[in-house]
């Protein structure tokens, strides 16, 4: 993200990465098959996506209670992400996360000073 001029996202996006790998390799992987990670970056937008083979287990925030161990990603990528969702793919799923980047450079341009 520094490299892409977006230093102040960084945190957050690897924390997305995170959380969508973790989640396709619980619940999306399968024997032989890849999970693929991309990251892009236009002028007006920051995708970062997690593949993986399993189409029919779609991701779905659940409730937690105060002591549950587990359950909080998808909340954790909501909070961080300006959107998120999932895409079908010919085999398997794409979830995503976008943060829109147009109007960001004078919210970055302090953040490195």
């Amino acid at each position: 993200m520094t490299e892409w001029g977006h230093p102040a996202l960084a945190g957050d996006v690897a924390l997305v990465v995170s959380e969508l790998m973790t989640n396709a390799l619980l619940h999306g992987s399968l024997r032989d098959r890849l999970i693929r990670v991309r990251i892009t970056a236009a002028d007006s937008v920051l995708r970062v996506e997690v593949s993986d083979p399993r189409g029919e287990r779609l991701p779905c925030p659940r409730a937690v209670e105060g002591t549950d161990q587990f359950g909080r990603g998808l909340l954790l990528v909501g909070a961080l992400a300006q959107r998120w969702g999932s895409e079908p793919r010919s085999i398997g799923k794409t979830v995503y996360a976008e943060w829109d980047l147009a109007g960001r450079a004078d919210l970055f341009a302090g953040a490195e000073e």
